[in-house]
């Protein structure tokens, strides 16, 4: 049985469908609550930590959000997603707090008629969401040392511009 922390439920005084965390994710629970009798496809994604990005150790990640704006922007989100690809089901859990190479970080669970539509609102969802939503991310090195960025932050360093 699941914890009362994993499943589907609201937090912060919102809805269940998005949720921020400080306990793990269970991926298991999210994909049921998004099964419907009419989808004949359903996508779980799941974003983990990397033990090592482009040669470089990572000891884990700690992310922090501005809560009450990061779950308004992933409640738009979701609600442009549903309209969109026309999803049966919905639902998004970010990880806060520390995560340790290999755990969850994030998690989409999206339900369609058809698996194609499933498949790109996962997609859309999360590029959105590295994107707009006020969630930074803090790298450990295998050195100590701490970065802290905004998935956003990295367009404009790269030149692709906000």
């Amino acid at each position: 049985m699941s914890s009362p922390e994993a499943c589907p439920q609201p937090a912060c005084g919102r809805g269940p469908h998005c949720r921020l965390i400080r306990t793990p994710i269970d991926t298991v629970a999210l994909l049921a609550a998004v099964a419907e009798d009419n989808a004949g496809g359903n996508v779980l994604f799941v974003g983990t930590t990397r033990g090592v990005t482009e040669g470089v150790v990572t000891r884990g990640l700690e992310y922090e959000a501005h809560e009450s704006l990061a779950l308004g922007l992933l409640d738009e989100l979701r609600a442009e997603a549903l309209a969109r690809f026309s999803l049966s089901g919905c639902h998004v859990v970010h990880r806060l707090g520390p995560v340790a190479v290999g755990a969850a970080s994030i998690a989409i669970a999206t339900s369609a008629p058809h698996r194609r539509e499933a498949f790109a609102a996962a997609e859309w969802l999360l590029e959105r969401i590295k994107a707009v939503v006020p969630i930074w991310k803090c790298d450990e090195g295998g050195d100590g040392s701490r970065r802290w960025s905004h998935p956003g932050d990295m367009r404009a360093v790269a030149g692709e511009g906000g």
